[in-house]
């Protein structure tokens, strides 16, 4: 522990050090500003896997950020304002993490739990490769990952509990489908920054977003299959007496919530309004709580807003990391990273893309489609394809399946009841052997 101590004063004094010197180096630029720039997010990476909490290995960087770009307070505080307030804008997964708690908190997932045990017995892996078809179809119809993950983690931890192939494959199938998705921001911002048609762009990625799909299936499958043991304990025991009847009427919220995000877009398009919008599914959802459940009209909307609760916490926590992050991001080093493609072997750049992508959504991760506004000017300065983008943008997007600090993450930290750190890690060899594999595509096919 000494020693520890001793390497982590000298390593600050070192990055100190060489902050300071940053300012001078500026103009002359060169490979050594270039690390310095740097430096910052690999402090905070090294905190982070140190399990030092997220708001102080963010502010160790962002001092060092401050120092290098010469920011002032001023700047900081605009920057805090500005992130917090983006971050509270995120409406679709704090309307969807409070009405999944309610509907947790009035049993219906526990009295979905106890069907499915009833009807499938011990193959428990369909429940999981089902879980991993729920979460990319929700999210490649809305657009947005983290409020896909809101409604269905908490479905698949009462289904078949925490089991880290299942929560990787949620991951990975979000990732691929948010980057690809004819709904999503981040497609929109591929059109805006490549001049590409949203339609087209979709249409050559879905191949890549279905085979990806397929392995996340795969792995929520296998995964289940070989740790069901774990899972085979007996019902709840206040769900054991009732019928199967009163069990469906007890789901019958949960199940309007899972169809009401998964086939709203599809429902508002032909339409045309939102009928299954936010608002509408919030009140009917509460209405079937109210109806369903033991709770009353009072307890069901107390259950709505207390849900809120953690997304809200958690979304002030990213939006305070993210004006560090933002900090980081004014002294060039996203550029940085991004730019060591241009420097490449032919052969080469669209790998190191993928790569540069895949490495700023670990820390930056929160908000990917800002990302994309950092990492495709490159893309396109260097003349890549539609498809190339599509690779680069998917990157990004696995990328943020391993950030401390995305709304996906901490929709299934919350949702699967273990500390996020444990999700990095059960993701981490699945979402790393994507990116290969995504590289390795990025050889083939550009």
């Amino acid at each position: 522990m000494k020693r520890n101590t001793l390497i982590g004063l000298a390593g600050g004094i070192v990055c100190l050090a060489l902050a300071f010197m940053a300012p001078g180096m500026k103009e002359n630029g060169g490979v050594l500003y270039s690390f310095i720039t740097v430096m910052p997010l690999l402090v905070i990476l090294g905190l982070l896997v140190l399990q030092v909490n997220m708001l102080v290995a963010a502010f160790a960087g962002g001092i060092l950020a401050m120092i290098i770009g010469q920011f002032g307070l001023a700047n900081a505080n605009g920057q805090m304002v500005k992130a917090i307030q983006t971050m509270l804008t995120i409406t679709v997964p704090i309307v969807n993490s409070a009405i999944a708690t309610a509907v947790f908190k009035a049993g219906g997932y526990t009295a979905a739990l106890t069907l499915v045990r009833r009807s499938i017995g011990g193959r428990m892996e369909l429940m999981g490769a089902f879980i991993v078809i729920l979460q990319g179809a929700a999210t490649y119809m809305s657009g947005i990952g983290g409020g896909s993950a809101m409604v269905i983690a908490p479905l698949a931890f009462a289904a078949v509990g925490a089991i880290p192939e299942v929560v990787a494959g949620m991951s990975i199938a979000a990732a691929v489908c948010f980057t690809t998705s004819p709904a999503s921001l981040e497609t929109g911002m591929v059109s805006k920054l490549a001049n590409i048609v949203p339609g087209d762009y979709v249409s050559t990625m879905q191949p890549f977003t279905l085979a990806f799909m397929v392995i996340a299936v795969i792995i929520a499958y296998v995964g289940t299959k070989r740790r069901k043991a774990l899972f085979t304990g007996e019902e709840n025991p206040e769900y054991q007496s009732m019928s199967n009847q009163e069990l469906w009427k007890q789901t019958i919220p949960a199940i309007f919530l899972l169809l009401a995000v998964i086939g709203g877009p599809v429902v508002n398009k032909i339409a045309g309004f939102p009928l299954l919008g936010p608002l509408s599914y919030l009140v009917i959802t509460v209405a079937l709580i109210f109806l369903c459940s033991k709770f009353t009209l009072n307890q069901s909307v107390d259950a709505l807003v207390d849900g809120s609760q953690y997304i809200l916490t958690r979304l002030f926590q990213v939006g305070i990391f993210l004006t560090f992050i933002n900090l980081i991001g004014e002294t060039g080093a996203f550029e940085v990273i991004a730019g060591t493609a241009r420097d490449m072997p032919p052969a080469l750049v669209v790998p190191t893309a993928i790569l540069a992508g895949f490495a700023i959504g670990i820390p930056a991760g929160a908000y990917v489609g800002s990302i994309l506004g950092m990492v495709l000017p490159v893309a396109v300065a260097l003349g890549f394809s539609p498809l190339a983008i599509g690779f680069v943008t998917m990157g990004v997007g696995l990328g943020s399946q391993l950030s401390f600090v995305n709304i996906t993450m901490q929709a299934l930290s919350y949702g699967f009841q273990i500390p996020i750190i444990q999700v990095i890690k059960g993701n981490l060899p699945w979402v790393g052997a994507c990116i290969a594999l995504l590289v390795g595509c990025g050889v083939v096919f550009s």
